[in-house]
């Protein structure tokens, strides 16, 4: 038998080797939905109110129902968080709920077919919210945004959705779902977007030093600016794009006498970054640079460049839906095997032993996939 301590390692590894069968997809999303030809009458969950339980945290919180809210998506802690604007005019956060499903690997969508989750600053107007979509209820990112176009970058239809299935999207349960839905329907009434920010992980010192060697780092570097600027003063950032890079709070130099014109491919104009958001983001930034350096100078352990597994699930849905985090499919994620510890385990006989699963992580699993079907775990 397996040791209870390692029920969590097991039920990952047995997901892992699943990926001999049918891979999960965002299924159903496509301009058949789209909210553009949705019928008048919405179905029920779409116009659900938001439960008691929630209602009495908005109160609490001091957050009118209706007040704006923004989305921050961490992929590698499989958490999503809902802030919400309050009476001081300020976003808190309201309720953080663990993402079910997300697929691909650390890192921004690059290609339609890459399977991986977007990272960066979406907009989500009320064309994107989509109550007819076959996996409950879902929204739009609005990927590729004109910084992924700017750079290239092509895809459709990533979301946020129930279903707890993921093909490059961001799968959630439908109760959370519901709830994610209804919170941005109310907060789009009377207002014509609210903000989401997607990133491979809490863009702290410590996990950026850990993933120190990956060839994301400058892009994820480029997004804490943004991720700064809200953390130092919980206001929403002001996002544009020029010369293929994000750039946050812009405003014209003083002696300026033209407004702003950012071209997201062209160069970018003259700006100044608002004073009172500068400040305070200068603060964090050079506090977590001193925190960085050092935890380069202690040369703290690197993590793999890829997981070898297609996305994750956050822990407290590995036991309910067992099976659902593959293998990797698509190059270059597929070409690296799990960065499992070996798993200890019990024989008949009492004597303790590392399974043979903890001796593969330097073979091609290219050749593993006709034998992976036989070897997967019972939850």
């Amino acid at each position: 038998m397996i040791r209870a301590t390692a029920a969590v390692r097991a039920l990952v590894l047995a997901a892992a080797f699943a990926a001999a069968l049918t891979p999960v997809a965002c299924l159903g999303e496509s301009s058949s939905q789209s909210p553009a030809r949705a019928t008048k009458e919405l179905p029920a969950r779409a116009t659900k109110e938001l439960p008691p339980e929630l209602l009495s945290l908005l109160r609490q919180k001091k957050m009118p129902k209706l007040s704006p809210i923004l989305v921050r998506i961490f992929k590698e802690e499989a958490e999503l968080e809902v802030w919400k604007q309050d009476t001081t005019g300020h976003f808190e956060l309201l309720k953080t709920f663990p993402i079910c499903r997300w697929s691909g690997d650390l890192g921004p969508k690059l290609h339609e077919g890459d399977r991986q989750a977007p990272e960066g600053f979406y907009t989500i107007t009320p064309e994107l919210m989509n109550p007819n979509s076959s996996l409950y209820l879902a929204i739009n990112t609005g990927f590729p945004n004109s910084f992924d176009k700017a750079n290239n970058r092509d895809g459709s239809f990533l979301m946020i959705h129930g279903d707890c299935s993921s093909s490059g999207c961001y799968a959630m349960t439908d109760e959370q779902m519901g709830e994610i839905y209804s919170l941005a329907r109310d907060s789009l009434l009377g207002r014509p977007s609210f903000q989401v920010q997607a990133y491979p992980f809490r863009l702290t010192p410590a996990n950026l030093a850990r993933h120190r060697t990956n060839p994301n780092l400058a892009f994820w570097k480029m997004l804490k600016i943004g991720n700064d600027h809200f953390e130092a003063t919980h206001l929403e950032p002001k996002v544009d794009v020029c010369n293929r890079f994000y750039v946050f709070d812009a405003q014209p130099h003083p002696n300026s006498p033209n407004p702003l014109v950012f071209n997201p491919a062209g160069t970018c104009p003259t700006f100044v970054v608002d004073p009172k958001i500068a400040r305070r983001a200068l603060e964090k930034q050079r506090s977590d640079e001193v925190k960085y350096a050092q935890l380069l100078a202690d040369n703290v352990p690197a993590a793999p460049i890829y997981s070898g597994l297609d996305g994750g699930m956050n822990k407290v849905f590995l036991a309910r839906y067992p099976g659902r985090v593959l293998l990797a499919q698509v190059q270059p994620y597929a070409s690296y095997w799990p960065q499992l510890s070996p798993i200890p385990w019990v024989y008949n006989d009492g004597s303790l032993a590392s399974n043979w699963f903890g001796t593969l992580i330097d073979m091609d699993v290219a050749g593993l996939a006709p034998f992976a079907s036989r070897y997967v775990l019972s939850p």
